[in-house]
Protein backbone atom coordinates (compact mmCIF):
# COMPACT_ATOMS: atom_id res chain seq x y z
CA UNK A 1 0.00 0.00 0.00
CA UNK A 2 1.10 3.57 -0.66
CA UNK A 3 2.39 5.52 2.29
CA UNK A 4 0.27 8.62 2.49
CA UNK A 5 1.44 11.88 4.01
CA UNK A 6 -0.41 15.00 5.12
CA UNK A 7 0.91 18.44 4.16
CA UNK A 8 -1.10 21.60 4.89
CA UNK A 9 -4.09 19.36 5.54
CA UNK A 10 -3.83 17.76 2.07
CA UNK A 11 -3.21 14.02 1.79
CA UNK A 12 -0.35 13.24 -0.61
CA UNK A 13 0.91 9.92 -1.94
CA UNK A 14 4.61 9.43 -1.22
CA UNK A 15 5.43 7.81 -4.57
CA UNK A 16 8.39 7.97 -6.92
CA UNK A 17 7.87 8.47 -10.66
CA UNK A 18 8.48 4.76 -11.35
CA UNK A 19 5.97 3.74 -8.68
CA UNK A 20 3.37 6.15 -10.08
CA UNK A 21 3.73 4.82 -13.62
CA UNK A 22 3.38 1.26 -12.32
CA UNK A 23 0.24 2.16 -10.36
CA UNK A 24 -1.33 3.59 -13.52
CA UNK A 25 -0.43 0.56 -15.64
CA UNK A 26 -1.74 -1.77 -12.92
CA UNK A 27 -5.07 0.09 -12.97
CA UNK A 28 -5.40 -0.50 -16.72
CA UNK A 29 -4.43 -4.16 -16.38
CA UNK A 30 -6.91 -4.79 -13.56
CA UNK A 31 -9.70 -2.76 -15.12
CA UNK A 32 -9.69 -0.35 -12.20
CA UNK A 33 -10.07 3.41 -12.39
CA UNK A 34 -7.86 6.06 -10.81
CA UNK A 35 -7.81 9.83 -10.96
CA UNK A 36 -4.37 11.40 -10.66
CA UNK A 37 -4.19 14.79 -8.97
CA UNK A 38 -1.11 17.02 -9.02
CA UNK A 39 -0.33 19.80 -6.53
CA UNK A 40 2.26 22.54 -6.70
CA UNK A 41 2.73 25.60 -4.49
CA UNK A 42 0.17 27.68 -6.37
CA UNK A 43 -2.49 24.99 -6.26
CA UNK A 44 -2.03 24.40 -2.52
CA UNK A 45 -2.54 28.14 -2.00
CA UNK A 46 -5.58 28.24 -4.28
CA UNK A 47 -7.13 25.19 -2.59
CA UNK A 48 -7.43 27.27 0.57
CA UNK A 49 -9.33 29.93 -1.36
CA UNK A 50 -11.46 27.65 -3.56
CA UNK A 51 -13.48 24.94 -1.77
CA UNK A 52 -14.51 23.31 -5.08
CA UNK A 53 -10.87 22.90 -6.08
CA UNK A 54 -9.96 21.53 -2.66
CA UNK A 55 -12.82 19.05 -2.79
CA UNK A 56 -11.92 17.94 -6.32
CA UNK A 57 -8.27 17.32 -5.42
CA UNK A 58 -9.24 15.49 -2.24
CA UNK A 59 -11.41 13.19 -4.35
CA UNK A 60 -8.47 12.02 -6.49
CA UNK A 61 -7.16 8.50 -5.95
CA UNK A 62 -3.52 9.62 -6.23
CA UNK A 63 -2.35 13.09 -5.20
CA UNK A 64 1.27 13.80 -6.12
CA UNK A 65 3.83 16.54 -5.51
CA UNK A 66 4.09 18.20 -8.92
CA UNK A 67 6.19 21.12 -7.66
CA UNK A 68 9.72 21.03 -6.22
CA UNK A 69 8.65 23.62 -3.64
CA UNK A 70 6.12 21.11 -2.27
CA UNK A 71 8.86 18.51 -1.76
CA UNK A 72 11.10 21.08 -0.06
CA UNK A 73 8.28 22.29 2.19
CA UNK A 74 7.67 18.66 3.14
CA UNK A 75 11.31 18.26 4.17
CA UNK A 76 11.22 21.42 6.28
CA UNK A 77 8.04 20.22 7.99
CA UNK A 78 9.15 16.59 8.45
CA UNK A 79 6.82 15.19 5.76
CA UNK A 80 8.61 12.61 3.60
CA UNK A 81 7.93 12.92 -0.13
CA UNK A 82 10.53 10.87 -2.04
CA UNK A 83 10.68 13.09 -5.12
CA UNK A 84 8.84 15.50 -7.34
CA UNK A 85 6.53 13.77 -9.81
CA UNK A 86 6.12 16.46 -12.45
CA UNK A 87 2.87 16.25 -14.42
CA UNK A 88 4.53 16.61 -17.81
CA UNK A 89 7.14 13.95 -17.00
CA UNK A 90 4.42 11.54 -15.90
CA UNK A 91 2.51 12.39 -19.09
CA UNK A 92 5.51 11.49 -21.27
CA UNK A 93 6.25 8.32 -19.33
CA UNK A 94 2.65 7.16 -19.68
CA UNK A 95 2.57 7.92 -23.42
CA UNK A 96 5.70 5.79 -23.89
CA UNK A 97 4.27 3.00 -21.74
CA UNK A 98 0.94 3.15 -23.60
CA UNK A 99 2.72 2.84 -26.94
CA UNK A 100 4.69 -0.19 -25.72
CA UNK A 101 1.64 -1.92 -24.23
CA UNK A 102 -0.90 -0.95 -26.95
CA UNK A 103 -2.98 1.08 -24.50
CA UNK A 104 -5.32 3.64 -26.09
CA UNK A 105 -5.30 7.31 -25.07
CA UNK A 106 -7.57 10.35 -25.38
CA UNK A 107 -6.25 13.92 -25.33
CA UNK A 108 -8.57 16.69 -24.15
CA UNK A 109 -7.55 20.32 -23.87
CA UNK A 110 -5.87 23.44 -25.32
CA UNK A 111 -6.97 25.47 -28.33
CA UNK A 112 -7.68 23.51 -31.50
CA UNK A 113 -4.56 24.67 -33.34
CA UNK A 114 -2.32 23.84 -30.37
CA UNK A 115 -3.98 20.46 -29.97
CA UNK A 116 -3.31 19.65 -33.63
CA UNK A 117 0.34 20.73 -33.33
CA UNK A 118 0.75 18.54 -30.26
CA UNK A 119 -0.86 15.56 -31.97
CA UNK A 120 1.65 15.88 -34.81
CA UNK A 121 4.52 15.93 -32.32
CA UNK A 122 3.12 12.90 -30.50
CA UNK A 123 2.72 10.94 -33.73
CA UNK A 124 6.39 11.59 -34.52
CA UNK A 125 7.67 10.68 -31.05
CA UNK A 126 5.32 7.75 -30.46
CA UNK A 127 4.44 6.46 -33.94
CA UNK A 128 2.72 3.29 -32.70
CA UNK A 129 0.67 5.04 -30.00
CA UNK A 130 -3.06 4.36 -30.34
CA UNK A 131 -4.85 7.72 -30.05
CA UNK A 132 -8.52 6.88 -29.57
CA UNK A 133 -9.63 10.50 -29.88
CA UNK A 134 -9.00 14.14 -29.04
CA UNK A 135 -10.89 17.38 -28.45
CA UNK A 136 -9.95 20.97 -27.65
CA UNK A 137 -10.56 22.20 -24.12
CA UNK A 138 -12.96 25.00 -24.99
CA UNK A 139 -16.44 23.91 -24.02
CA UNK A 140 -19.15 25.22 -21.71
CA UNK A 141 -20.04 23.59 -18.40
CA UNK A 142 -23.29 22.48 -20.00
CA UNK A 143 -21.28 20.44 -22.54
CA UNK A 144 -19.27 18.50 -19.97
CA UNK A 145 -21.55 15.47 -20.00
CA UNK A 146 -21.52 15.15 -23.80
CA UNK A 147 -17.72 15.55 -23.87
CA UNK A 148 -17.40 12.78 -21.28
CA UNK A 149 -19.78 10.64 -23.37
CA UNK A 150 -17.62 11.08 -26.47
CA UNK A 151 -14.57 9.96 -24.51
CA UNK A 152 -16.48 6.90 -23.28
CA UNK A 153 -17.50 6.08 -26.86
CA UNK A 154 -13.82 6.15 -27.89
CA UNK A 155 -13.08 3.42 -25.31
CA UNK A 156 -9.82 5.18 -24.39
CA UNK A 157 -8.00 3.64 -21.45
CA UNK A 158 -5.90 6.70 -20.53
CA UNK A 159 -7.33 10.24 -20.52
CA UNK A 160 -5.05 13.28 -20.41
CA UNK A 161 -6.54 16.69 -19.63
CA UNK A 162 -4.56 19.68 -20.89
CA UNK A 163 -6.71 22.24 -19.10
CA UNK A 164 -6.10 24.78 -16.37
CA UNK A 165 -7.12 24.50 -12.73
CA UNK A 166 -9.74 24.36 -11.42
CA UNK A 167 -11.54 23.43 -14.67
CA UNK A 168 -9.76 20.11 -15.11
CA UNK A 169 -10.25 19.07 -11.48
CA UNK A 170 -13.94 19.97 -11.55
CA UNK A 171 -14.46 18.12 -14.84
CA UNK A 172 -12.69 15.04 -13.48
CA UNK A 173 -14.62 15.10 -10.21
CA UNK A 174 -17.94 15.47 -11.98
CA UNK A 175 -17.50 13.35 -15.08
CA UNK A 176 -14.35 11.25 -14.68
CA UNK A 177 -16.40 8.09 -14.11
CA UNK A 178 -18.54 8.84 -17.16
CA UNK A 179 -15.48 8.87 -19.44
CA UNK A 180 -14.81 5.18 -18.77
CA UNK A 181 -11.03 5.80 -18.79
CA UNK A 182 -8.99 3.71 -16.35
CA UNK A 183 -6.54 6.53 -15.66
CA UNK A 184 -7.44 10.23 -15.73
CA UNK A 185 -4.47 12.57 -15.49
CA UNK A 186 -4.65 16.37 -15.60
CA UNK A 187 -1.48 17.64 -17.28
CA UNK A 188 -2.09 21.41 -17.20
CA UNK A 189 0.03 23.31 -19.71
CA UNK A 190 1.85 20.22 -21.01
CA UNK A 191 0.01 20.34 -24.33
CA UNK A 192 1.52 23.79 -25.00
CA UNK A 193 5.00 22.49 -24.24
CA UNK A 194 4.64 19.44 -26.50
CA UNK A 195 3.25 21.65 -29.26
CA UNK A 196 6.35 23.85 -29.01
CA UNK A 197 4.38 26.95 -27.97
CA UNK A 198 5.97 27.14 -24.52
CA UNK A 199 9.53 26.15 -23.68
CA UNK A 200 10.16 24.07 -20.60
CA UNK A 201 12.84 25.17 -18.16
CA UNK A 202 16.24 23.47 -18.46
CA UNK A 203 16.79 20.58 -16.06
CA UNK A 204 19.10 22.61 -13.82
CA UNK A 205 16.35 25.21 -13.33
CA UNK A 206 13.89 22.43 -12.52
CA UNK A 207 16.21 20.96 -9.88
CA UNK A 208 16.64 24.39 -8.30
CA UNK A 209 12.86 24.78 -8.08
CA UNK A 210 12.92 27.72 -10.51
CA UNK A 211 10.70 26.35 -13.27
CA UNK A 212 8.06 28.92 -12.29
CA UNK A 213 10.61 31.72 -12.79
CA UNK A 214 11.56 30.42 -16.23
CA UNK A 215 7.89 30.43 -17.22
CA UNK A 216 7.51 33.96 -15.86
CA UNK A 217 10.39 35.15 -18.07
CA UNK A 218 8.46 33.83 -21.08
CA UNK A 219 5.13 35.42 -20.10
CA UNK A 220 5.92 38.17 -17.55
CA UNK A 221 2.71 40.14 -17.96
CA UNK A 222 0.45 37.12 -17.58
CA UNK A 223 2.35 35.14 -14.95
CA UNK A 224 4.51 37.63 -13.04
CA UNK A 225 1.94 38.89 -10.54
CA UNK A 226 0.32 35.47 -10.20
CA UNK A 227 3.54 33.68 -9.25
CA UNK A 228 4.69 36.50 -6.97
CA UNK A 229 1.37 36.34 -5.10
CA UNK A 230 1.09 32.55 -4.80
CA UNK A 231 4.79 31.95 -4.03
CA UNK A 232 4.72 34.53 -1.25
CA UNK A 233 1.52 32.99 0.14
CA UNK A 234 3.08 29.50 -0.01
CA UNK A 235 6.20 30.66 1.82
CA UNK A 236 4.04 32.20 4.54
CA UNK A 237 1.98 28.99 4.76
CA UNK A 238 5.17 27.00 5.28
CA UNK A 239 6.55 29.37 7.91
CA UNK A 240 3.25 29.41 9.82
CA UNK A 241 3.06 25.62 9.74
CA UNK A 242 6.67 25.33 10.94
CA UNK A 243 5.93 27.68 13.84
CA UNK A 244 2.77 25.75 14.67
CA UNK A 245 4.67 22.45 14.74
CA UNK A 246 7.67 23.75 16.71
CA UNK A 247 7.26 24.08 20.50
CA UNK A 248 8.11 27.62 21.58
CA UNK A 249 11.24 28.30 23.58
CA UNK A 250 9.09 29.73 26.30
CA UNK A 251 7.02 26.60 26.74
CA UNK A 252 10.18 24.50 26.60
CA UNK A 253 11.72 26.56 29.42
CA UNK A 254 8.56 26.35 31.53
CA UNK A 255 8.65 22.58 31.26
CA UNK A 256 12.02 22.46 33.14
Amino acid sequence: MTQRQSLFGVTLDALTMDETVQRCLDAVRRGERIEVGMVNAAKLVNMRRDPRLAEAVAGCDLVLADGQAVVWAGRVLGVRLPQRVAGIDLFMRLLAAAEAADISVYLLGARQEILEMMLRQISERFPKLRVAGSRNGYFADSEQESVAGAIADSRAQLLFLGMTSPKKEIFTAGYGDRTGAHVVHGVGGSFDILAGITRRAPVVWQRMGLEWFYRTLQEPRRLGKRYLTTNTAFLLMTVRELIRRTPSAGSANRSH
